[in-house]
């Protein structure tokens, strides 16, 4: 089953709260928005979620406020992600605390290497 697409206004939201300057890098992930620090995923969107990277407590702090675990395929979570309920992203001053708060939790771990290319398999 394909994914949906976000919408032009999670999208536009998306687009207004995302750090900019150096160290952060735009680029796609699962076919969408999303924003890397050293190499590191700290937010982004898949379908009509916001999703953000942060620390354990963060993390739970904002389950516990009403986001959700992030699964990209169903049963298969990814660690410290989490998506963030409607209400924080329509509150553009809230959201832009929790991205804040992912982004600064990008910066505190260690750089990625970017992996070398692979190559073609002979047949």
């Amino acid at each position: 089953m394909p994914w949906e697409r976000s919408s032009p206004e999670l999208i536009a939201t998306f687009a207004v709260v995302a750090p900019g300057g150096p160290g952060v890098e735009r680029r796609q992930m699962f076919g969408y928005p999303c924003c890397f620090a050293n190499g590191n995923m700290f937010m982004g969107l898949h379908e009509q979620r916001f999703i953000l990277r942060l620390p354990p407590g963060q993390h739970a702090e904002l389950l516990a406020a009403g986001g959700s675990q992030f699964e990209p395929v169903a049963g298969r979570p990814m660690r410290g992600y989490a998506a963030l309920p409607a209400a924080v992203v329509a509150d553009r001053d809230a959201l832009k605390a929790w991205v804040d708060r992912a982004f600064t939790h990008a910066l505190s771990l260690p750089p990625k290497e970017k992996k070398a290319p692979r190559r073609k398999q002979a047949e």
